[in-house]
């Protein structure tokens, strides 16, 4: 199986421009499991709520979250990222993957 990822509304590339180049290549190593890999392990993804799911990076004793969903089958639709700071992901950081989620479907129609 092959998944296609695709982003949306630009906060994916805004989140990974801030990243050190060996951070970002951690995180399309998960991008990569996502695409190629029918069932990913717990440790990288993660359901959230709401059809939202997280997928894990950890580099260098920092932890990397980036919010996903899954449209149809195939399409990962990546939204945005922050680094993680405290043991629970931030309420914020989850509401705001649901407004994209909102927006994304809207604009779709």
């Amino acid at each position: 199986m092959e998944r296609r990822i695709l982003t949306y509304g630009g906060y994916f590339e805004e989140f990974m421009a801030t990243l050190d180049i060996k951070v970002r290549r951690k995180i399309n190593y998960g991008l990569d499991l996502l695409k190629y890999q029918d069932i990913v392990s717990k440790k990288f993804v993660k359901y959230i709520r709401e059809g939202i799911f997280e997928m894990r990076t950890e580099w260098e004793g920092n932890i990397y979250r980036v919010f996903f969903i899954f449209d149809g089958n195939n399409i990962v639709v990546l939204f945005n990222g922050f680094q993680k700071k405290t043991q629970k992901t931030p309420n914020s950081e989850i509401t705001k993957a649901l407004k994209i989620k909102k927006d994304y479907y809207n604009g779709r129609r």
